[in-house]
Parts: C-alpha cells; sequence; structure tokens
C-alpha cells in the first residue's frame, strides 16, 4: 500500500479523495491555487503546497509544479480525482517517468479512449455495441453525404477530441449537412486543437446510461452496474440516478456484462466508465471515461462499496477485492449536482457564502469542500456540493429528496437548489419517463 498520496485537484472531490486516504491510514498531500489557500481540503491534509496562482493552466493543470510537490513531499502516488489532469496520458507517463504511481489506468489507455474515433473503434473490437456512423474521421462534403445517406437521416457530427456539447452539430436532413460539418470543424479546432470530426446516426430520444467497471491491470475485470445520467442541460450532467429506472435486470445484466468482459479482454487498470446512448432497447456506445465520475456516490449507495479505496487498492498492485458475484444492488440513489449558479440561466453566481446548511437523517449524503464564510472564487467549475439520497426503492428516494433538498441551505450566493425543488415535484421524474432532451425542453417552457 502507498505511504503518501498526493491528490491532484481541488473542491469537493479532493475532500472526497482524502477522506478514503484518512481511512486507509495512508497520509495526505493536497496542492492547491493560492485561490484555494482556505479551502476545506487544504485545512484537513497532512500536507499542503501551494503550486501556483489561480489560473489553472499555472496550478491545477501545470504538471512540472505538481511533480515537484511530489517530490518535495515524498508522495508515491498521485490521485487526479476528475477533471484537470485525470485524463491526460502525458501526465500518467511523466509520473511513471519518476516512479511515482498515478491512480488510473495507463497512459496509453487514456490515449487510447480519449481520441473518441479510435475509442469506437477499440469498442467495436471488444464486443461493445456501437452507434452506426462514420469508421474514422470525415474530411470532406462527398464522403459526408454519402455515410449519411447510408446511416439515414438525422445524423450527428462530433469532434474527435471533443467533449461537453462543443464541436458537436445535428444535421436533420442533407441541407444542413455542409454548415454542421465545417461549423463542428471549426469549433473542434478552435476548443481542442485539432478539427477532426466524425459522423454518427442521431438518435431521437435517447437515454444516456453509463456502466461502471473496474480493472485490474492483469485481465480481469468487474462492473458496478449502470447510472442513468439522462438530466442534461447544454451536455453537461446536473442529476443521476442508479440503478436505471429505464433498465430492467435482463438489460443490466447484459449490458453490464459485455463491459466487465471489455474491461478484461483490454487489460484495462483501475475505475472506468462506459457511457451508452439507450433507445429501444438498445445500447449504443459513446465514449469511455478513464477516471472516476463525479456521480460515482450513487454506485456507491447501492452496492455498499468504496470506489476510491477500490482505486487506490488497484493501483498498489493489491488487485480487486470483489468478484462479481459478490456485487449486489440494493436499493435506488439519486445525486442531484449543487451548483454557484443562477438556476434558470445557469450563470456563475461567485462570492461569499453567508449560510450553509446541509441535510441530515437516513440515506442522506453530502459531498461538499464549502462552509459558512467560505468564498468561492471565480476561476473554476461552478460545482459546490453534491446531494446524494438512497432509499429501500426509487419511491422512498423521492420521498427522501424531496425532504432533504428543503433542508439544504445555501445563502449568500445563487444556485440550482431551486431547480431540483421543482424538477423533485414533476410527475415525468417521479415516474422516470425523461430523455436526455427532456430538461432543455422543460426549461424552455419556463422561460
Amino acid at each position: 500500500m502507498f505511504q503518501k498520496i498526493l491528490i491532484a485537484n481541488r473542491g469537493e472531490i479532493a475532500l472526497r479523495v482524502l477522506r478514503a486516504c484518512k481511512e486507509l491510514g495512508i497520509q495526505t498531500v493536497v496542492v492547491h491555487s493560492t485561490a484555494d489557500a482556505d479551502a476545506m481540503h487544504v485545512r484537513l491534509a497532512d500536507e499542503s503546497v501551494c503550486i501556483g496562482p489561480p489560473p489553472s493552466r499555472d496550478s491545477y493543470l501545470n504538471i512540472h509544479q505538481i511533480v515537484a510537490a511530489c517530490e518535495i513531499t515524498g508522495a508515491d502516488a498521485v490521485h487526479p480525482g476528475y477533471g484537470f489532469l485525470s485524463e491526460n496520458a502525458k501526465f500518467a507517463d511523466i509520473l511513471a517517468a519518476h516512479n511515482i504511481t498515478f491512480i488510473g489506468p495507463s497512459g496509453d489507455h487514456i490515449r487510447i479512449m480519449g481520441d473518441k474515433i479510435e475509442a469506437k473503434r477499440t469498442a467495436k473490437r471488444l464486443g461493445i455495441p456501437v452507434v452506426p456512423g462514420s469508421d474514422g474521421a470525415v474530411t470532406d462534403q462527398k464522403e459526408a453525404r454519402r455515410i449519411a445517406a447510408e446511416i439515414g437521416y438525422p445524423v450527428i457530427i462530433k469532434a474527435s477530441a471533443g467533449g461537453g456539447g462543443r464541436g458537436m452539430k445535428v444535421a436533420l436532413t442533407e441541407a444542413d449537412l455542409e454548415v454542421a460539418l465545417q461549423t463542428a470543424s471549426t469549433e473542434a479546432g478552435a476548443a481542442f486543437g485539432d478539427d477532426a470530426v466524425y459522423i454518427e446516426k442521431y438518435l431521437e430520444k435517447p437515454r444516456h446510461i453509463e456502466v461502471q467497471v473496474f480493472g485490474d491491470g492483469f485481465g480481469r475485470g468487474v462492473h458496478f452496474g449502470e447510472r442513468d445520467c439522462s438530466l442534461q442541460r447544454r451536455h453537461q450532467k446536473v442529476w443521476e440516478e442508479a440503478s436505471s429506472p429505464a433498465l430492467n435486470a435482463e438489460e443490466r445484466a447484459r449490458i453490464g456484462g459485455i463491459c466487465a468482459k471489455a474491461i478484461a479482454d483490454l487489460g484495462y487498470s483501475g475505475a472506468g466508465t462506459i457511457e451508452f446512448l439507450y433507445e429501444n432497447g438498445e445500447f449504443y456506445f459513446i465514449e469511455m471515461n478513464t477516471r472516476l465520475q463525479v456521480e460515482h456516490p450513487v454506485t456507491e449507495a447501492i452496492t455498499g462499496i468504496d470506489l476510491v479505496h477500490e482505486q487506490i487498492r488497484v493501483a498498489s498492485g493489491g488487485g480487486l477485492s470483489v468478484k462479481q458475484e459478490d456485487i449486489k444492488f440494493n436499493g435506488h440513489a439519486i445525486e442531484c449536482r449543487i451548483n454557484a449558479e443562477d438556476p434558470r440561466t445557469f450563470t456563475p453566481s461567485p462570492g461569499t457564502i453567508t449560510h450553509f446548511h446541509t441535510p441530515g437523517g437516513l440515506g442522506i449524503r453530502v459531498d461538499s469542500g464549502v462552509y459558512s464564510g467560505y468564498k468561492i472564487p471565480p476561476y473554476y467549475d461552478s460545482l459546490i456540493g453534491k446531494l446524494i439520497v438512497h432509499g429501500r426503492n426509487r419511491v422512498e428516494c423521492m420521498m427522501r429528496l424531496r425532504r432533504a433538498l428543503d433542508e439544504f441551505v445555501v445563502d449568500g450566493i445563487k444556485t440550482t437548489l431551486p431547480l431540483f425543488r421543482d424538477l423533485v415535484g414533476n410527475a415525468d421524474i417521479a415516474n422516470g419517463d425523461y430523455d436526455i432532451h427532456w430538461l432543455e425542453k422543460y426549461l424552455a417552457k419556463e422561460e
């Protein structure tokens, strides 16, 4: 087991990893920018190192400074959390060159899954169902028209190196295709430094289903069930559930088994999430995230397994602590992402939190690094906390969530709490009857 882990992140995920390390008796080092000097994870860590000014490029994305912090403090491993350097293959390679363990997959696996085209090819080779579309990057209009005609309209053009909805355009007809292709390519080049795009069949009312997987790096793989992340705005998840209201036990076992086998065959090490669009009983691979997910707590709630403990165990060479037959799914869990944003416009709302009170009681968990008097800096992601609720079934979970949202108080800034209070009382949400477009249509009607 590791002696000392450096946590290369901030906010609630840094605190989440820190707590896991303390439970395992592992010393902790956190890095922070000058803007985060008073953050909760900095206060609670055994050691902290300031690595630069507020902008991420000068601090949390500064590989040289983070490696130097490892060497200064004697950290023998780095946990990257999510975001920032968590899916940076170069970072994983540099740590390995310095004999520091990256708590995550190999740089090669990060590279494969970080390129959307290569990821799709790999998924197909591993037996994972994929969305019909181009086999690689599409470079001209003639080729685009041929592929679109084969798979049928509507189609979606996506950036190969993309994410978060950037470099993504829908063409409903052939007349839309030329502009969509050009626009997506231009956006992709500007956002990611790579203008390669590809074409896929556009599914009109799919759900977003993701499967939590783990590999031990030696040919063993397991899955921890699925999460439903269909409630999104601007392609960003806001509400996640485990298990999905849309799947039955047979579908769950089928797609979970496919994903676990694929991870084993890939020789993958650590946590990963294989994401799908799901429509009319069929799963279609979107991408694989080679890191811990923001929404991992709902999986922990229904399995009773600490996924960060599992990450650390696997990275240290200890292998997986469970076999597939040991993993049982109990009850239902929902996570709401509490952002420092206007609940309707989603405009960021940095500032000082004057009063912060979290709900409690059976089945309630709040992951947050903020506190009364904490000043939210304007430089980073607006996520300030996650409310996770667990119940014996979905009905109980929804009742408990309504109560917890009523108890949650964040004063001094705007947050997305009012949005969730609206959603928990909506009939479609109560019935689990929604798709990836539902929330944006709901918000448009509310304007």
